[in-house]
């Protein structure tokens, strides 16, 4: 016969930990390993891992997720990777079911189940408590996560919200590629790479690629900080071709999406109109799609800006890095 009650014990341990526990914490609330079978075997609760259990049906959630390998990873573990960007907030971090834990070296455990586990030498010095776990910092889970991904897109884009969101910086994220070596780590340098040239997200860094192949474009600085002559800042272009006073404005359809995006779109542009600034505005979709319209829309509108010899009354002053 089934209980019905869990021990009052438990209640506490089970807020904490959003339904989910141990074999062991179990035993030590005084449930026996025949009530629990019996449980799990009428579908009343589930086993998520070896010795975990969540005391509710239906699809475990994220946390859920994140708590249950933790105690199955035992009490050195630190979460990283892809779950632990979640964690902290990353809207560029591509979904995942997947929870990637570092366990000590001499600690001997598998991955298994929806637990990817990876003995390392070292565990990061600044991981934090997340309660019930630890996690790694933002810097080490950055770098974990794009180790084990293979789109240089996904990889861009979560080294540019890195920084860009303040999350980390990029010296962090340096050191923790440094740690890391050659192992895995070559689509997260170029990325960094491209954010301390100035890029501050994917799709500039794919404009950047573009413009890179031409023979006839200068140097384009990316991000630079704009003034007047007399020393009154205006709005920051993505890219700048600083001999004709040539902007470059990378417009995702999502900014555009909302009524004050698309009137602080304006109001960027007629700014720096109003100080000869040509603007080009250029989508994500275009960069993707067509590379080489959006390589010739860019190079003849600086042909056509040098012959007419009109030049930008702005100074451009380089990201500092």
């Amino acid at each position: 016969m089934l209980i019905t009650r869990l021990p009052t014990s438990l209640g506490p341990l089970l807020d904490r930990q959003h339904n989910v526990v141990s074999r062991g914490q179990l035993l030590a609330a005084g449930i026996d390993d025949g009530t629990t079978y019996r449980k799990v075997r009428a579908g009343h609760w589930q086993r998520l891992l070896p010795g975990i259990f969540l005391i509710t049906s239906g699809s475990p959630g994220t946390e859920q997720r994140r708590v249950a390998a933790a105690l199955f990873a035992g009490e050195q573990a630190q979460l990283t990777g892809l779950s632990v960007l979640h964690w902290y907030g990353f809207r560029s971090a591509p979904a995942t079911d997947r929870v990637h834990v570092l366990i000590p070296h001499d600690v001997h455990r598998r991955s298994t189940g929806f637990v990817v586990v990876q003995r390392a030498l070292s565990l990061d010095a600044r991981a934090r408590h997340g309660g019930v776990y630890w996690v790694t910092s933002p810097a080490r889970a950055v770098v974990d996560a794009c180790r084990g991904l293979t789109q240089l897109r996904d990889i861009r884009a979560i080294v540019a919200e890195a920084i860009q969101a303040n999350h980390t910086t990029a010296k962090a994220i340096d050191a923790e590629l440094r740690r890391a070596a050659r192992s895995r780590t070559s689509l997260a340098r170029r990325a960094l790479g491209e954010v301390l040239a100035g890029v501050r997200s994917a799709p500039e860094a794919e404009l950047r690629d573009i413009t890179m192949r031409s023979k006839i474009l200068p140097p384009i600085l990316w991000n630079p900080t704009l003034t007047t002559l007399d020393g009154h800042r205006l709005p920051t272009p993505d890219g700048w071709i600083d001999d004709v006073g040539l902007a470059l404005q990378v417009d995702s359809a999502e900014h555009h999406s909302r009524d004050t995006g698309w009137t602080n779109t304006l109001d960027r542009h007629n700014e720096l109109a109003k100080h000869d600034v040509q603007v080009l505005h250029i989508t994500p979709t275009e960069i993707r799609t067509v590379p080489r319209k959006v390589l010739a829309a860019i190079e003849q509108a600086y042909q056509a800006r040098r012959a007419s010899k009109v030049r930008a009354r702005v100074i451009a002053t380089p990201i500092a890095t």
